[in-house]
């Protein structure tokens, strides 16, 4: 076994970079910058910063972002989304091959022919290549060529492409998964019964820029009054459709000030209204006072291995509401006892009022639930568990 001041590690990602401020690709980036301080880490990740066309927008070679060294490799092509769009149903609604399969996956993307190579070609010269989410071309394609030496997070979720077969073989191949949550491998291992396939309960830790202030973001953004956050990619995928017609049906029948404000971007449009407000991509240190000026943080997605925001949220001490109908939302609520859950709109709206009339609840919840973040979701326990795990890793 070599020592710790000499693996050299790998991260293979499907995009890379201080603007992608969400989902694998920020857990990722987080994940390279703490373990840089113990190994010697490079990131290897295609030009693309679009997640829907995968067009090449950063420059291909080598670059550096916080301290970590980062390899980018052109995308083959950008990818036609009404064509891919017609593909998932066609594979979704009726028989089809594997071979459909594959070329659904050439699609799927980022495909880079350059990336691909490189795996191969360095091989040996990385001790370990840690492989972020099961979905995209990058992991499908490039584990292949290195399993004895693979590591996958595959931030799986139960969604319809999840139980495609090409998928099968993929969950059963590495030489170790690590699951953001117990119900992420519950899941897993009862849908491709990989149970031998060693495995380990880590997740991701949180970094809060010191010196939070939510009076400095409502100075910042003219805000008064309340209002609930909402971070991330904004797209049909995370269900943001459902949280715009659920808030402006809940704000018809509230009588006070409310907003939405909406930080991060996406394809979905948001609707043209004075009380939702959308913010775009913001830093972190923004992203973090307006989760503290926020009354609720609110969670609409169905598909997640692990909720960052609601981490996020807890974190900066304010209480969540989260859509119960994802498994992994439900059981951190329940854990963390720092929010509450719906599986309707009358549910949602009878959360957020208890959220916005009983201040006294949500502050026991937020409290609860940071307690409960900080302890679970420390950085210095998420490197101390992937420390031990790349050392069982490189054994031999």
């Amino acid at each position: 076994m070599k020592t710790a001041d000499r693996l050299r590690i790998a991260l293979v990602v499907q995009r890379y970079g201080l603007e992608v401020s969400g989902g694998a690709e920020l857990h990722c980036r987080w994940l390279a910058e703490h373990l840089s301080q113990y190994y010697d880490v490079h990131v290897l990740t295609t030009c693309a910063l679009d997640y829907a066309r995968w067009d090449n927008h950063y420059p291909p070679g080598r670059d550096q972002i916080n301290g970590v060294q980062v390899r980018r490799f052109r995308v083959d092509q950008p990818r036609d989304v009404k064509q891919f769009g017609r593909l998932t149903s066609q594979l979704l609604g009726r028989p089809h091959t594997y071979l459909d399969e594959l070329e659904w996956m050439r699609q799927q993307g980022p495909l880079s022919t350059d990336l691909i190579e490189c795996i191969l070609r360095q091989r040996r010269g990385y001790d370990v290549f840690i492989f972020f989410t099961y979905l995209y071309a990058t992991t499908y394609f490039g584990m292949q060529l290195v399993p004895d030496k693979a590591v996958l997070v595959p931030t799986a979720h139960d969604e319809p492409v999840i139980y495609l077969s090409l998928f099968r073989p993929l969950f059963n191949l590495p030489r170790l998964i690590v699951y953001n949550t117990e119900v992420e491998r519950r899941f897993v291992e009862r849908v491709f019964d990989n149970y031998h396939v060693p495995s380990a309960v880590v997740g991701v830790g949180i970094d809060v820029p010191t010196g939070v202030s939510g009076e400095r973001f409502r100075q910042k953004y003219g805000l008064e009054g309340d209002f609930v956050a909402y971070v991330g990619r904004v797209d049909a995928s995370k269900n943001c459709g459902e949280l715009f017609d659920y808030f402006l049906r809940f704000r018809q029948g509230y009588s006070g000030d409310l907003k939405l404000i909406v930080m991060g971007r996406g394809p979905l449009p948001i609707p043209q209204h004075p009380d939702v407000v959308p913010l775009g991509y913001v830093s972190e240190q923004d992203k973090f006072d307006g989760l503290q000026a926020a009354s609720v943080a609110v969670v609409p997605s169905r598909y997640e291995s692990l909720s960052m925001a609601t981490l996020e949220g807890w974190l900066a001490g304010t209480p969540v509401l989260v859509n119960g109908e994802c498994a992994v939302l439900k059981e951190q609520c329940r854990r963390g006892n720092g929010g509450l859950y719906y599986h309707s709109y009358q549910e949602f709206e009878l959360g957020l009022s208890l959220l916005l009339t009983r201040p006294g609840l949500g502050k026991r919840l937020a409290e609860a639930g940071r307690r409960f973040a900080q302890k679970t979701y420390s950085w210095s326990a998420v490197e101390q568990k992937y420390q031990a795990l790349l050392s069982m890793v490189t054994i031999g």
